[in-house]
């Protein structure tokens, strides 16, 4: 199950980021189904990157 677009993803998701965010975790999710090909771990890599992606984003900001 690949996403085509952020409006595709769970309601759970679009309610949780920003649309930045949504773009990150859409392409993470896909390259992880493709790589591993279970959705599960795919969800789990698509979270990591986001998370990472905040992380560096407020390091900016100091």
């Amino acid at each position: 199950m690949l996403y085509k677009s952020n409006q595709d993803l769970p309601l759970e998701i679009r309610n949780r980021f920003p649309e930045a965010y949504l773009d990150l975790y859409r392409a993470a999710f896909n390259s992880a189904v493709h790589w591993y090909g279970e959705v599960t771990k795919a969800h789990q890599v698509a979270l990591s990157a986001v998370k990472m992606q905040s992380a560096m984003d407020k390091k900016a900001f100091v």
